[in-house]
C-alpha cells in the first residue's frame, strides 16, 4: 500500500487553497483541536482496545508501555467522519499547481531553503537527493513544517482500527507507533499527527517511519517530530534514495514535445526516472509536477510557459480571480483569490446569487464576472 494512500486527495492537509476550507493552521494538542478530534465515549471502542491490548502483550510488548501509550487516549468520532466523508478530488492540474506552487510556497521555500541550506545541502551529500527537491517536499507535505498535525496518533490509528473499514491496515499503524515508542525515538504526548496518522514535517505514516527514517543529528533518536527539521528532512531524502533516486538527474521539465500532458491544452512535460521516484512519496502525476516544479521555482526558476485553456465555464484563471476578487469586494468573501473554485468561492456565490434574485446554483460564469465587473 502507498506511503499515504488513505490519506485525503493530493496532500490536502497541506493543500489548502484560497478557493476551498481555509488552511490549517498548527495549534496545540492540549487547547486547539477541533471537539471531534477529542475523545468521546464510546464503550465499544473500549473493549476492543482492551482485545487490542491483550494481543500486543502476546506480541512482547510491556504492560508499562501499553499504560503509557494508551494514557489519556479514546475514541475521535472525527477521524472516522473524516475517512468516510473522503472524496476523490477533480482539481485540474491548473488549480492544483495554484495552490502547490503559490507565489507565498515558493517564497516560504526559498526563504526555508536558504535558513536551512547547511543541513539540505549535508542531506543532498549524503543520499544524493538535491537540497531543493528535498525541500519542495517538506513544502508540500506541512507547508514547511507549520502544519504537522496534532492528533495523537494512537488515538487516531486504535480508532480507525476498531472501525473496521480498513482495519487490518490501521492495527498495522498501531503496532509500529507502539514500536516507535518502545524505541524511544519519541514521547506519547508528542506522537501527534494528521487525523489519519501521518506524522511530523514530511508526513511519514508509521510502518513507513520504521522503513525508512533516520537519525541525520546523531542524538539516537529519529525525531521528525521536533522543531529542527533536520531527521525528517533526511528521512525524505532516504525514502527517495532507497526508492531508486538517481543522483545528478532532474526529475524532468516543462517540454512542448514532452509526452505528458496531465490536464489538456495545457503545458506538457519530459520526465525522467526521478519522476517515477517521487510518485512512490505520493502516487500522483499532478503531486510529482508539484514537488518538481515547486523545486525549480525555489532555485529561482520561471513559472510554466504555456498558459492553461479556459476551464468547463470558459473562465481563464486571471478570470476567476476577478471573479473572487469581486464577490469579496462586495461582501461574500471568497476566503482569498487563488483562481481555484472551491467550498468557499462556491459559498460566495450562492450568497451573492441569493442577493440578487438569482438562480442560486454556486456556479461561477462569464455573465456573472460581468455582473460583478
Amino acid at each position: 500500500m502507498d506511503r499515504r494512500i488513505f490519506a485525503a486527495g493530493l496532500a490536502a492537509f497541506a493543500l489548502a487553497g484560497c478557493g476551498g476550507p481555509p488552511p490549517a493552521t498548527r495549534v496545540t494538542q492540549a487547547g486547539g483541536l477541533p471537539d471531534d478530534l477529542r475523545p468521546a465515549p464510546n464503550a465499544s471502542y473500549d473493549a476492543w482496545v482492551s482485545r487490542f491490548r491483550a494481543r500486543a502483550a502476546d506480541q512482547g510488548f510491556s504492560q508499562d508501555l501499553l499504560r503509557r501509550a494508551f494514557a489519556g487516549t479514546g475514541y475521535l468520532p472525527g477521524v472516522v467522519r473524516r475517512d468516510r466523508n473522503q472524496t476523490e478530488f477533480t482539481r485540474t492540474l491548473e488549480d492544483y499547481l495554484a495552490i502547490a506552487v503559490s507565489e507565498e510556497r515558493v517564497s516560504k521555500g526559498q526563504a526555508a531553503y536558504a535558513t536551512h541550506r547547511d543541513t539540505l545541502e549535508a542531506i543532498a551529500a549524503r543520499y544524493g537527493v538535491p537540497a531543493h527537491v528535498v525541500t519542495a517536499i517538506w513544502g508540500l507535505e506541512s507547508f514547511y513544517g507549520d502544519r504537522r498535525g496534532d492528533v495523537p496518533v494512537i488515538s487516531a490509528t486504535s480508532t480507525l482500527a476498531f472501525d473496521g473499514r480498513r482495519g487490518a491496515f490501521f492495527e498495522q499503524q498501531l503496532v509500529a507507533a507502539l514500536r516507535i515508542l518502545e524505541n524511544g525515538d519519541t514521547t506519547p504526548g508528542n506522537l501527534v499527527g494528521s487525523w489519519a496518522g501521518a506524522m511530523g514535517h514530511t508526513q511519514f505514516i508509521p510502518t513507513s517511519y520504521e522503513a525508512f527514517a533516520v537519525d541525520f543529528t546523531g542524538d539516537g533518536r529519529r525525531d521528525i517530530w521536533a522543531e529542527d527539521p533536520s531527521d525528517a528532512l533526511a528521512s525524505a531524502a532516504a525514502y527517495l534514495d532507497r526508492n531508486g533516486w538517481v543522483s545528478g538527474q532532474s526529475w524532468g521539465r516543462e517540454d512542448p514535445s514532452g509526452s505528458l500532458q496531465p490536464q489538456p491544452g495545457g503545458p506538457r512535460f519530459a520526465t525522467t526516472r526521478n519522476f517515477a521516484v517521487i510518485k512512490r512519496y505520493n502516487n500522483s502525476d499532478a503531486y510529482a509536477i508539484g514537488v518538481g516544479h515547486l523545486s525549480d521555482r525555489i532555485l529561482g526558476g520561471p513559472p510554466l510557459r504555456q498558459p492553461f485553456p479556459p476551464d468547463a465555464n470558459g473562465l481563464t484563471k486571471a478570470d476567476r480571480v476577478a471573479l473572487q476578487e469581486g464577490l469579496t469586494a462586495r461582501g461574500f468573501d471568497t476566503g482569498g483569490a487563488d483562481g481555484v473554485i472551491g467550498p468557499n468561492s462556491e459559498a460566495a456565490i450562492r450568497a451573492y446569487q441569493a442577493s440578487r434574485g438569482l438562480p442560486v446554483t454556486g456556479v461561477p460564469s462569464l455573465e456573472l464576472l460581468r455582473m460583478l465587473g
